[in-house]
């Protein structure tokens, strides 16, 4: 039997949902991004003030943290909001708020390693000098931030391509609940498992968008810094 032509409603009806999911994602990616820059660049910074043997244990340890699996960020995540885990009392598994949290703490290895060595580096090309001139500490910590800026949100960007671009988190404490934890990559998992090919396609093509953008503005920011 002939497969029907989508009508002009029924192409409207799709773009909407595209345009509905890609920015839940983007939303949801940008807030874990904000999150986890919270603690993460504070950590960073105070990270680089010393090079002591525990230092160095605590950022090696961030640094294999890098490449963990996202679907064991997102099973810890589960364990610990589902009802009968330590923090279910708060019930914010499957929402939006949770994908943050996991996604949150699933990119903070990545700022923490890349941020310990970018004001490591700044430390000795920009804190120095200011000290050996007679800047006080917070007039020299304000200059070495600005110093590291454009690098830091270099950082920051490919932070949140890797919070858009995963799976497991997204998929095991937000449920794929359609108009309400349904993202980019999990949409295109369960398009693909229906055998929705040309919406996966559709979804898939936006997320390589999404990813070269940022890979465009990441390389702006790196010719702007030269």
């Amino acid at each position: 039997m002939a497969t029907q032509p989508m009508s002009i409603g029924d192409h409207i009806m799709v773009l909407n949902e595209i345009a509905e999911i890609t920015l839940r994602s983007l939303t949801i990616s940008f807030s874990a991004m904000i999150l986890a820059s919270l603690w993460s660049i504070p950590l960073a910074l105070y990270l680089s003030r010393d090079s002591s043997k525990a230092v160095n244990i605590v950022v090696g340890l961030f640094n294999s943290l890098v490449g963990v699996p996202t679907v064991v960020v997102g099973l810890f995540f589960y364990m610990l909001f589902s009802r009968s885990g330590p923090l279910g009392f708060i019930d914010i598994l499957y929402s939006p708020i949770a994908i943050a949290i996991g996604e949150a703490f699933l990119i903070t290895p990545w700022i923490v390693s890349l941020g310990y060595e970018l004001f490591r580096s700044a430390r000795q090309s920009y804190w120095e000098l200011a000290i050996s001139l007679g800047i006080d500490e917070d007039a020299a910590r304000i200059i070495m931030i600005k110093e590291v800026w454009p690098d830091l949100l270099v950082v920051l960007l490919m932070a949140f391509s890797r919070a858009v671009g995963e799976l497991g988190v997204a998929l095991l404490i937000g449920g794929n609940i359609k108009g309400a934890t349904r993202v980019l990559t999990t949409t295109i998992a369960l398009a693909v498992s229906r055998g929705e090919f040309e919406f996966a396609l559709a979804l898939g093509g936006m997320l390589i968008l999404i990813l070269f953008l940022i890979s465009l503005m990441i390389r702006m920011l790196k010719v702007y810094k030269e």
